[in-house]
């Protein structure tokens, strides 16, 4: 279940309501428009029963006083670096004035809202409301939109809000979010069925050659490259790791144990028993096999391949596994569309009312940063600030499409169909650290691959290439004002007016993303994509803070101020690699930072030196 802070009843919110003096209600404007994706249609009003979960975003009290702390805790030259703050503190800081309280409280009741209940710091309300009521409360008018692939949502493309609350409340979802949270990841694929680089060459270090093959990369293969082979770990039980899931996505057990047994026998039993945690109906983790249905479906690949990779490499620091369900439940049937609630924040409020949290979250899903307005990105992003400033480093996957899709017609802007560069979120939240990917090994170039034949002379590969780009929505942070801007000034006027050269650029770091080895319904196989590098980072990260906390130093919370300043040093640059999207040659993968594979790869080794904990 979704665990909140208090439930209001119908007597509490009628005695705030009248605890002070009610502005006269104002008329109704327009708060916000959103042009409706170029992939979503239409197809009628939504039916008036169709129940919605609403989240209000209130605005919040002192988020700029957080971001300061946040940047000042995670500033390695900061007198403060490392004292992260309390869930108490951060709940302290976001929370909302009465006065807007109270004047929301009125405007739910005057509605006929008479049921709701917070987040723990009071800055989000959840009510739970048909489509016919929303729509009054909104001034507005919900339909079902249909995506391309035949997925459906209940939407509408513009709300309102009366006068006076325009500047308490930042957004309310679901409304215009057309955002699809989905795995970066870009195939599945059996043996014997890849597709090979083209020029690709063997190592020669006789190391790497002996552990590391294209056909299908290993956890040997990973702690070879990255330096973590070999390391005994100190102090497991006082650190952490999870990752998250979304649209359903759970982790296979039987699976998973197959796995281990191969790749870390001495983990294997830890398949069963590693902490599984369920938020708002969200599935557990699964003690069966896959049934035929969910096979044919493709069900629980990413979960799988986080749960494979985490446990793998970090055996035996402890592993939680979050599962995000939407809410509320009820029965899809031909009158009913399929919905769903806006995931990451009923994960981030569930995280953000828990006293203790994991060193490192590792995140594998996005969508198109347009396919979010503006002011819910910025306020799940803020949710995520909220995360750092507690001292968890959260990494989420850069994307499998370059710079937004293979060709040029499948980058398009929604406000005027003109072609551009597609970023995409939440990879482009200057308060998380993006993740790129990497293939090959000596030397490690950026992931690509286009479609190619099969040892069987069949096409199985699908265009995939690491995710990079500049977003549309987020200023350029400071901490990227040294490499970023100088990046841009060598591109020499190259894909003018496609991207935005003052936004927050990324990727972060990349790690290894093309033919994981992968255990799934019950074959061994490989899997490729971005979601295969987030969580082979998280996992070296929190290696990292095992030689942290043995050595009595904070652990690496935020890493972007570290990173930028000095920890680019721990990380092996990679200059070469295709990039190809969008119809165009993409942006350059250069030395030193660039926005495919932003500082390159972890070396582990040198990561220990530069926090002076080896």
């Amino acid at each position: 279940m979704l665990y909140l802070s208090s439930l209001l009843s119908v007597a509490i919110a009628a005695q705030a309501a009248v605890a002070t003096p009610i502005k006269a209600r104002t008329a109704y404007e327009i708060k916000e428009i959103h042009e409706v994706p170029r992939k979503w249609s239409s197809q009628g009003r939504a039916p008036s029963d169709h129940m919605l979960h609403m989240q209000i975003g209130l605005k919040q009290g002192k988020f700029d006083e957080l971001e300061r702390h946040l940047y000042e805790v995670s500033d390695p030259d900061h007198p403060r670096y490392g004292q992260y703050l309390a869930v108490e503190d951060i709940h302290d800081l976001v929370a909302p004035s009465e006065e807007s309280l109270d004047l929301v409280h009125e405007w739910l009741l005057t509605n006929g809202v008479d049921k709701f209940n917070y987040s723990p710091a009071k800055d989000w309300i959840n009510i739970y409301i048909d489509v016919e009521s929303a729509e009054r409360l909104l001034d507005t008018e919900y339909s079902v939109y249909e995506h391309e692939d035949g997925s459906q949502l209940v939407r509408t493309s513009e709300w309102s809000l009366p006068k006076h609350l325009h500047d308490l409340i930042d957004t309310i979802q679901p409304t215009n979010s057309f955002m699809r949270t989905k795995p970066k990841s870009a195939d599945w694929i059996q043996f014997g069925d890849k597709w090979t680089p083209p020029g690709y060459k063997p190592p020669s270090n006789e190391t790497i050659a002996k552990v590391c093959n294209i056909a299908s990369v290993t956890l040997e293969c990973f702690n070879t490259l990255y330096g973590t082979l070999g390391y005994k770990q100190k102090v497991p039980e006082f650190n952490s790791i999870a990752f998250n899931n979304y649209l359903n996505n759970t982790p296979i057990r039987p699976d998973i144990f197959e796995f281990l047994k191969l790749y870390n026998p001495a983990a294997a039993p830890e398949a069963f028993t590693f902490k599984s945690v369920e938020i708002a109906g969200g599935p557990a983790a699964q003690f069966t096999p896959l049934t035929p249905f969910e096979a044919a479906n493709g069900a629980s690949e990413e979960a799988v391949l986080d749960a494979e990779t985490i446990l793998g490499m970090t055996f035996p620091i402890p592993v939680t596994s979050y599962s995000t369900g939407g809410s509320p439940p009820f029965v899809v049937d031909i009158n009913t569309p399929t919905d769903t609630n806006e995931p990451y924040l009923t994960w981030a409020t569930y995280i953000s009312g828990q006293k203790t949290i994991p060193h490192v979250i590792s995140s594998s899903y996005g969508d198109d940063e347009q396919t979010v307005p503006k002011s819910y990105a910025e306020r799940v992003c803020r949710e995520f600030a909220q995360i750092g400033a507690r001292g968890t480093t959260l990494f989420v996957s850069s994307g499998d499409d370059g710079a937004g899709a293979a060709d040029a017609s499948g980058c398009v802007s929604n406000i005027d169909n003109s072609t551009i560069f597609l970023p995409a979120f939440p990879a482009s939240c200057p308060y998380v650290t993006t993740v790129g990917a990497v293939q090959e090994f000596e030397p490690q170039v950026a992931a690509f691959r286009e479609p190619g034949l099969g040892l069987d002379g069949k096409n199985h590969s699908s265009y995939y290439a690491s995710g990079s780009g500049f977003s549309n929505y987020f200023p350029r942070p400071n901490f990227q004002d040294v490499v970023v801007p100088a990046y841009v000034k060598a591109l020499d006027g190259k894909h003018k007016g496609l991207y935005n050269p003052n936004g927050r650029a990324y990727p972060d770091v990349s790690a290894q993303g093309l033919y994981f080895a992968f255990f799934w319904n019950g074959t061994l196989s490989d899997i490729s994509g971005t979601s295969a590098s987030c969580p082979l980072m998280s996992s070296v990260a929190a290696l990292v803070n095992d030689a942290l906390i043995a050595s009595g130093k904070p652990t690496l919370g935020f890493l972007n101020p570290w990173l930028y300043s000095k920890g680019y040093k721990g990380f092996t640059d990679i200059t070469g690699g295709n990039t190809t999207s969008c119809g165009t040659d993409g942006f350059p993968v250069t030395k030193g930072w660039d926005p495919v594979t932003g500082f390159g790869t972890p070396d582990f080794p040198e990561i220990l030196s530069l926090l002076d904990c080896r």
